[in-house]
């Protein structure tokens, strides 16, 4: 009878502690035409990317310049997608926007809710990027700039291509190679680095 007595009044065993939710953020990969925002998405998305590739015609000539040194024969039309797990508590889903001016009415959409951005250069073309970096600048869009080392490309110095651009110093611009996973992670962790001090000057 005691025994019972001594079990009732024995504390519960602890629970263990809910496992945390994960945490959902919208990014965005943008840049000009043929400068390796599927090829970057590709790169590090933990799943099979979603692409809207459309094939290349003959009314594209003129317009959709590729440029010299790819054999590329589709264009994103839409979007690409693809999803990376940081750990348990964020995941990062990863939207690829159209390079040409002509969508630019399907960027609105897209960087609706996103937390920052990732806007690709190249520097034999660097002209291509001032499109979206005007676009990232007016609508106050934490962005980095990566400078999408193609092996042919001409290098440049990180401040050459900051002056070139006329990026605000406080923006990150890196090099990346946009077939390499672990370069492409370390651009992603300097856009969350840039999101953190984006939105310390914006509460000060």
């Amino acid at each position: 009878m005691f025994g019972h007595s001594e079990n009732r009044n024995s504390p519960e065993p602890a629970s263990a502690p809910p496992e945390p939710t994960a945490v959902s953020v919208k990014i965005v990969i943008s840049g000009g035409f043929g400068v390796g925002k599927t090829t970057f998405i590709g790169a590090i998305s933990e799943i099979e990317p979603l692409s809207t590739e459309a094939a290349m015609t003959e009314v594209s000539v003129g317009v959709d310049d590729p440029g010299p040194r790819t054999d590329k024969t589709t264009t994103t039309v839409a979007m690409d997608f693809g999803r990376i797990t940081l750990d348990r508590s964020l995941v990062l889903y990863v939207f690829g926007t159209p390079g040409q001016e002509r969508f630019e009415f399907l960027w609105d959409d897209l960087l609706d809710g996103a937390l920052g951005g990732v806007i690709l250069v190249d520097t034999e073309r660097i002209e291509d990027c001032f499109p979206v970096l005007d676009y990232f600048e007016k609508h106050d869009t934490a962005f980095v700039v990566a400078v999408n080392r193609f092996p042919e490309s001409t290098r440049f110095d990180i401040d050459e291509v900051r002056e070139a651009l006329g990026v605000n110093e406080s923006v990150h611009v890196v090099e990346c190679d946009a077939r390499e996973r672990e370069s492409v992670k370390q651009v992603l962790v300097a856009l969350l680095e840039q999101v953190l001090i984006h939105r310390l000057a914006a509460a000060s």
